[in-house]
């Protein structure tokens, strides 16, 4: 389901419940969604924490990097939950909230990480931050399975240059 025009019943149909169910423990089809994506961010908290005691501060940033691109976060299903995520924080407080919590939580394991490797870690993580997204938003765009390789590479390939 790749769209905010879906419906509760069409929703708890796929997921094999009444939609009268799905009503009572959601409430709206906004309250079923933002439960996704709570659990998306946890599925993607616990793959950064898995990460992160990398050797050095590269490999804590590479631990970052990696747990972005997890195959449990980075599926064609999860990209397209985090596009309807973004639009619906436009519209949605709980959302809104939610997506700026997640973007502090990356900024700021992104400036940790950064703080022995450079002089402008802040500069740097909010570029990485908007290059995540970026990659995020390209491969939804396009047809066939995600390459997390290849994101990975361009993630890399900015590093290694602003790191040099």
């Amino acid at each position: 389901m790749g769209s905010l025009d879906v419906t509760v019943a069409q929703i708890a149909r796929a997921a094999g419940m009444s939609p009268a169910l799905a009503h009572h423990y959601f409430g709206s089809k906004d309250q079923m969604f933002l439960a996704a994506m709570r659990h998306i961010l946890t599925t993607y908290a616990q793959s950064v924490r898995a990460c992160l005691p990398g050797t050095g501060p590269r490999g804590r940033l590479d631990g970052i990097i990696s747990a972005s691109f997890a195959q449990a976060n980075f599926r064609r299903e999860v990209i397209s939950a985090w596009l309807n995520f973004y639009a619906l924080a436009l519209i949605n407080e709980q959302a809104a909230r939610l997506l700026r919590v997640y973007h502090r939580r990356l900024h700021s394991n992104l400036v940790v990480a950064l703080g022995d490797l450079t002089t402008r870690p802040d500069d740097i993580a909010r570029t990485l931050g908007a290059l995540i997204d970026g990659v995020y938003l390209r491969e939804v765009l396009m047809s066939g399975p995600t390459d997390a390789a290849g994101a990975t590479d361009t993630i890399n390939a900015y590093l290694d240059e602003v790191l040099a």
